[in-house]
This record gives C-alpha cells, sequence and structure tokens, in this order.
C-alpha cells in the first residue's frame, strides 16, 4: 500500500524534518514542497494498520511536524491488462 503523507511543518523546520524523515523506515521518498504544504514523505506499508501506526508513531512525533494529512494511492486498471471479468452496462 502506497500513501503520500503531506505536511505542516514549523517555520525554520523543513530541513531538519525531511533530513529525519529520510531516516524512517517505510518512507521511499521525502521532500521539501512549495505550496500549502511543506514537505511530502512517499510511504510504502504493508497495510492501513501499519499504515497508521508509521503516521501516528514515525511521522508526527518528528521535531517540527505540526500537522499531517495522508493521501492513499489507487491507481487505476490497466487498459491493456487482460481482465476475466466481464462488465456490461444493459
Amino acid at each position: 500500500m502506497k500513501a503520500y503523507v503531506l505536511m505542516h511543518v514549523r517555520p525554520g523546520s523543513v530541513i531538519e524534518v525531511v533530513r529525519n524523515l529520510r531516516r524512517v523506515s517505510g518512507i521511499i521518498e521525502a521532500n521539501m514542497t512549495f505550496g500549502p504544504y511543506d514537505a511530502v514523505a512517499i510511504v510504502e506499508s504493508r497495510d492501513i494498520n501499519h499504515l497508521g501506526s508509521l503516521v501516528a508513531g514515525e511521522i508526527q512525533p518528528i521535531p517540527g511536524v505540526m500537522d499531517t494529512l495522508t493521501c492513499l494511492v489507487s491507481s487505476p486498471p490497466d487498459p491493456y491488462e487482460p481482465t476475466t471479468r466481464q462488465s456490461s452496462i444493459y
């Protein structure tokens, strides 16, 4: 399961927050951003419970992280992949 965790960070702390995020197991990428959020982490977890533990136990306690917004990734089906299911709208 993949998710994007967007963060508001205390002013002046974003570089250290990103550095700490990159040390957390399960975070595959972390970057400073411009816009409404200050940082984003791309997280890979085995299930929703593991994701919740990662966000609440590893990301939110990082000094400087003020709040988080977790967005689960949902990939659309590949139109070129064969399917075994027949669909009909009629």
